[in-house]
């Protein structure tokens, strides 16, 4: 009888290991997909209303102050801003691993994308809500 000779990745994966596969690089590929369709139609409604029905120009605090004066738009606009961080950062993220191999430097570089990212994410939300 010929034996049969397993590689590492042909063996059987018990289900506990295969539970442990949904880790948090699991979940972030599964956000980069969802958020990528949400933002694509977030940035589409975006573009028609700001360039197609409204010229640029004509976007005045006055614009924006009566468009805010329906919460749906906040809740919009927070959307776009938020989901377009964390899709960007995350996908900063993603260019960080693979790029940055020290891991001193790394830290550094991801340490500052992150603060960026969350002082910018600050910033929008306190502008969306505040806004008069």
């Amino acid at each position: 009888m010929a034996s049969v000779i397993k590689s590492p990745q042909s063996r059987d994966v018990s289900p506990q290991r295969r539970a442990s596969r949904q880790n948090f690089e699991t979940w972030s590929w599964l956000f980069m997909r969802v958020s990528g369709i949400i933002l694509f139609f977030l940035a589409l409604v975006h573009f028609f209303i700001m360039h197609i029905l409204h010229d640029v120009t004509t976007t005045t605090v006055a614009f924006v102050a009566a468009r805010y004066q329906n919460p749906l738009w906040k809740i919009f606009d927070w959307l776009l801003l938020s989901l377009g961080l964390l899709h960007g950062t995350n996908g900063l993220r993603y260019i960080m691993d693979d790029y940055v191999r020290s891991p001193l430097k790394r830290v550094l570089v991801k340490s500052t994308v992150y603060g960026v990212s969350g002082i910018l994410f600050f910033v929008g939300t306190l502008t969306i809500i505040t806004f008069k």
